[in-house]
């Protein structure tokens, strides 16, 4: 799993930030590099949380 997590997440940042043409580029970089995992986070514990609540 993790294998195919970082075949997705293979963009080198730090490349894209150095050829950057002003800060507001770099911001946005950063923030779509990683805004998906923080929300596949999110998700997961959201999941787990109703899972391990769930009454039965």
């Amino acid at each position: 799993m993790t294998a195919v997590i970082l075949l997705l997440q293979k963009v080198n940042v730090e490349e894209k930030i150095k050829n950057a043409p002003d800060a507001g580029y770099q911001i946005g970089v950063l923030i779509g590099s990683y805004l998906p995992f923080v929300i596949l986070v999110l998700l997961a514990y959201w999941t787990y949380h109703r899972a391990k609540n769930r009454k039965e």
